[in-house]
């Protein structure tokens, strides 16, 4: 596959994009291993976390639907300072609030800047990065939120309460903020550069873009893809220990390992990506996620339904990034920008609809379900992938 740019990325640039990308996972890392004493501080049940993840999924799919308009008129490294900022603001307002209330707003800022962030550097990314690179950038985000958990670790260890690692996180988010903003030229300079037809795009409206049936094809696809890896991710400790009698020790590893195998398949995946056919490839990936997400329902022994798990998130690793990828072949220069924020904000929704629709299902089905919902999200991820990789955009209209 070409670079999807002729022109080269300056490596300052690519440097910070990974860099960014690891800020993107440290709160999540953060979250799940401080909660228990968040929750305490601030005297709010268990079940609260809930609530608190559906206002900073409301940021982030504001953020992310709004991006291709933003991009239209704010250029990308003042978006990236000012989004980065928005976030370290939010993170140190973790720190310091004492309120339940102030801390959902914290969460909702907190989504805002984290949407921005993705989809400005997912789109900047498909025009100007191989889908090497964009591989390991999403690599990145994975050390992030293998490095948030550890941090929290670390600081309770060592005595101190949890708003010490929000502190920290949050300082380095100023940095990367200033970073942002001191190299705010580089990215125009780059970001203003032609695509490889030699012609420089005019980005399209976004009622335009919405025009588009590849837009909608693409959107429900990476609805789903988000749907199969965050249902994998949350569903499968639950199958595993109250559903198979899997120790809880035994089945926590599993999922760990699942994680594992998503960020190893990034970064091998990125060793091939420009050396082999992009699209049949991807076909293969999806076929091999999905049986091992056959594999992990059917159980035919316990090593089997383990190695479907680490089949599945290790198959679905490249799909995210090689998609965001393509995506300016399929939807045009001009609606890029706009397509892939509204694909980041769509990958956003179907983690949260598709694993609370799971849950319902196994509540009122049996556990097994989880594995079956799987499987059968896989396979309309599969149809999917197939009408969007064979669709194309129609030229624009006034």
């Amino acid at each position: 596959m070409a670079q999807p740019s002729s022109v080269r990325p300056f490596p300052l640039l690519v440097l910070l994009a990974f860099i960014a990308f690891i800020s993107l996972g440290l709160p999540d890392g953060l979250l799940g291993v401080a909660w228990p004493s968040i929750r305490g501080d601030l005297r709010v049940p268990l079940a609260a976390l809930g609530v608190l993840a559906a206002f900073q999924t409301a940021g982030y799919l504001t953020a992310s639907f709004l991006s291709g308009r933003v991009l239209r008129t704010v250029p990308l490294g003042v978006v990236l300072a000012l989004s980065t900022l928005a976030a370290a603001a939010a993170l140190l307002g973790f720190a310091l609030t004492p309120s339940w209330w102030l801390l959902l707003g914290f969460g909702f800022l907190a989504g805002l800047g984290g949407g921005a962030i993705d989809a400005g550097l997912n789109a900047y990314g498909a025009r100007h990065f191989s889908a090497r690179v964009l591989n390991w950038l999403h690599a990145f985000f994975g050390l992030g939120t293998t490095l948030g958990p550890l941090i929290v670790t670390a600081v309770l260890s060592a005595g101190a309460v949890w708003r010490w690692s929000y502190v920290v996180v949050g300082s380095l988010q100023l940095l990367l903020a200033l970073t942002f903003f001191l190299t705010r030229q580089r990215w125009v300079q780059q970001d203003s550069a032609p695509d490889e037809s030699g012609v420089a795009t005019t980005p399209a409206l976004t009622r335009q873009t919405l025009r588009q049936p590849v837009v909608w094809m693409g959107m429900l696809t990476f609805f789903f893809y988000s749907g199969v890896e965050a249902v994998t991710a949350q569903w499968s400790y639950s199958l595993l220990t109250l559903g198979r009698d899997v120790p809880p020790t035994t089945a926590g590893l599993l999922v760990s390992l699942y994680w594992g195998s998503l960020m190893a398949g990034r970064i091998l995946f990125g060793f091939v990506a420009n050396r082999v056919p992009l699209v049949p490839t991807l076909r293969l990936c999806l076929c091999g996620a999905l049986l091992g997400a056959l594999l992990f329902w059917w159980n035919p022994a316990p090593v089997l339904a383990a190695t479907g798990l680490m089949l599945t998130g290790f198959f679905l690793a490249p799909l995210f990034a090689s998609l965001i990828s393509l995506t300016p072949e399929r939807v045009g220069h001009e609606h890029a920008d706009t397509a892939i924020g509204l694909q980041v904000a769509s990958a956003a929704l179907g983690a949260a609809v598709l694993t609370a629709l799971v849950g319902v299902v196994a509540r009122r089905g049996g556990l097994e379900l989880i594995g079956g919902s799987i499987v059968l999200a896989a396979l309309l991820l599969l149809a999917l992938y197939e009408g969007f990789v064979r669709s194309r955009a129609h030229p624009r209209e006034a």
